[in-house]
């Protein structure tokens, strides 16, 4: 009999489809504990973590689009393609620097003149010359400097003004960069005082290079066989000090009070520097009335000195230097923040001076605290801090240049170096003042080392700066013929006089060389030609960099190729209002408005 056999239960449908098992990175137990050839990448996955998940992106409030200036009717999905290279252009784009530029009132006639000269009030008569009070011109106070501008009609993007020179023409002393109570001279080359201590610095400066002048006493020490009682000063000599000095040297003070300036004392000839005065000259001669004592300033060229200001300076690396070095792509850019202001019916740029800074000031006032700390860190890194002045100072004002000196001559004759590793000067090393739109770490072209002489209560002194000197050193450089480029070293080999290596005469600098024909002795006069020629190049820069400004702008892209005509004719009109004397309507023609860039405008006031 079949059995029949029935049939296998079905199982029941699942109401839900079984998902697959979600993969636990943190916990995989398929992966090998033990890494093998076919797989050696075991304990990797292993401590592989899951990847991270897309951040969103978080959008600002209307609120806070509409206080930074942004659009507030833009779409709130923007597009990310056009967003990613704008994006991009922004940071391809270079930082550039470049001067402030600012609304200024419509030049005058008579600024298209130049400068008149300084009104001198005559004083007094000392060494068989007058010496008279300046006035009726500016003075540069605690946190602004002057220099004269003209007005140009070649300059219209530089809103006409550029910079000038007042007569005399020629090297002397600075009417605006000397103390008010400074009694100068119808030439501008000799000084003396009825107060204390004050101080007038010259109108050229020492950047790189080496460079030399010369001060003759005419009022001071007397001679020991004049008086041999009186060698010590005298109440109607007075007394002189001379050396060189920068910009943030207080006018009010003798040469070498602060670290901002080098000086020589009459007396004993001593050498002062953070008022420290010291020996140096042998017998402790005095500079009396009648010497000629010359100043000879040995410093590094710019490439070597910016290595220092940026911290990549190597001692043993940098052995030498170059005072000719190959022109580099970029030239060191040349900022120079200024706007013409009216004095007295005299226009004058006016821009922040650079400041003392509190390092520096402390280098000359050091507190008992200061040197407790450093006694008591001596063997940590505080202890850098407190450190000597060295071209690898932490601090920047506090690093010093290598291969510069100052040296020093009398009546001719080499006495000695009172001065190695002079303190550096460019930025950040010097930085204005702390105020409303001054910008620290730029370059005006005028930081460096000036001569300066201070007088004290009758004292007084006559500068030269060549090329005619009283008692140049053997080594001063000279003009010479173009056929009269070799001549002989002390070691009687022929060599190119443009090209030769200087070596120091002094011991202590000896085995330092600087390299290049520029390494040569000169006088300041030949310092005053380039820095003539260095202003006239920096003006004609800001002006073509401010021209491609305005022809970035909207209104000229409308003009097309009719701007470059409509800006002669803008120019010319300037040129007839200066022959017609009549007043031009600058303000109503437009021509101080737009342009590219930020565009600040200000209030000029008749002082």
């Amino acid at each position: 009999m079949a059995t029949e056999t029935s049939p296998r239960p079905r199982s029941a449908t699942p109401s839900t489809i079984p998902q697959k098992r979600p993969l636990n990175l943190d916990d995989e137990q398929h992966v090998p504990a033990v890494s093998s050839p076919l797989n050696p990448d075991a304990a990797a996955s292993r401590a592989r973590k899951p990847p991270a998940r897309e951040q969103r992106e978080k959008k600002e409030s209307l609120k806070k689009r509409e206080a930074k200036g942004a659009d507030a009717t833009r779409s709130a999905t923007p597009d990310t393609q056009t967003t990613t290279k704008r994006s991009k252009k922004v940071e391809k784009a270079p930082d550039v620097v470049r001067p402030l530029r600012y609304y200024t009132k419509p030049p005058n006639p008579s600024d298209f003149d130049p400068p008149r000269e300084p009104i001198f009030n005559p004083i007094s008569l000392k060494a068989n010359r007058e010496f008279n009070e300046c006035f009726e011109h500016i003075s540069n106070k605690k946190a602004f400097r002057y220099t004269n501008c003209i007005a140009d009609p070649a300059f219209p993007s530089s809103r006409w003004f550029r910079q000038t020179e007042a007569e005399p023409f020629s090297p002397r002393f600075s009417f605006q960069e000397a103390s008010s109570h400074i009694l100068f001279d119808s030439q501008g080359r000799s000084i003396t005082t009825e107060k204390g201590f004050r101080m007038a610095r010259a109108n050229v400066c020492a950047r790189e290079g080496r460079w030399y002048y010369e001060c003759k006493i005419l009022s001071g020490v007397k001679p020991p066989t004049h008086a041999p009682a009186l060698t010590q000063g005298s109440p109607d000599g007075g007394h002189v000090r001379l050396g060189w000095a920068r910009r943030e040297a207080n006018l009010d003070t003798p040469v070498g009070f602060d670290a901002y300036s080098y000086g020589l004392r009459d007396v004993s000839g001593q050498k002062v520097h953070l008022s420290r005065p010291k020996d140096f000259i042998q017998n402790n001669e005095s500079f009396c009335e009648g010497d000629v004592i010359g100043l000879e300033l040995t410093l590094p060229s710019l490439a070597l000195h910016r290595k220092v200001v940026e911290g990549s300076y190597n001692k043993a690396v940098d052995v030498s230097d170059d005072l000719d070095p190959h022109p580099a792509a970029e030239a060191p850019e040349i900022i120079r923040d200024r706007v013409p202001i009216r004095y007295k019916g005299v226009v004058y740029f006016e821009q922040f001076e650079y400041s003392s800074t509190k390092d520096l000031e402390d280098l000359m006032n050091p507190s008992p605290s200061s040197a407790v700390s450093t006694a008591a860190n001596a063997n940590t890194t505080n202890a850098a801090s407190t450190a000597p002045p060295n071209p690898n100072h932490p601090s920047v004002p506090l690093r010093t240049l290598p291969f510069s000196s100052i040296k020093v001559y009398k009546n001719g004759k080499f006495v000695g170096t009172p001065f190695t590793d002079i303190l550096s000067f460019l930025p950040p090393a010097s930085k204005p003042a702390t105020q409303q739109g001054a910008r620290e770490g730029l370059d005006d072209g005028m930081l460096g080392y000036f001569p300066a002489i201070s007088v004290f209560r009758g004292g007084a002194a006559e500068i030269n700066f060549g090329p005619d000197f009283w008692c140049p050193p053997s080594d001063l450089a000279v003009n010479v013929n173009a056929g009269e480029a070799e001549e002989e070293n002390e070691d009687g080999d022929e060599v190119d006089a443009g090209a030769t290596a200087v070596a120091p005469k002094d011991p202590t600098t000896r085995g330092q060389y600087l390299q290049g024909k520029n390494s040569r002795l000169r006088g300041m006069g030949e310092r005053y030609v380039e820095q003539i020629a260095e202003d006239v190049v920096y003006d004609l820069v800001d002006e073509v960099d401010f021209w491609v400004l305005d022809a970035m702008d909207e209104n000229a892209d409308t003009a097309g190729v009719n701007g470059a005509a409509a800006q002669k004719e803008r120019s010319a009109s300037v040129a007839a209002g200066m022959e017609t004397g009549s007043a031009i309507g600058l303000a109503e023609q437009g021509m101080l408005g737009g342009g590219g860039g930020e565009i600040k405008e200000i209030v000029q006031e008749e002082e």
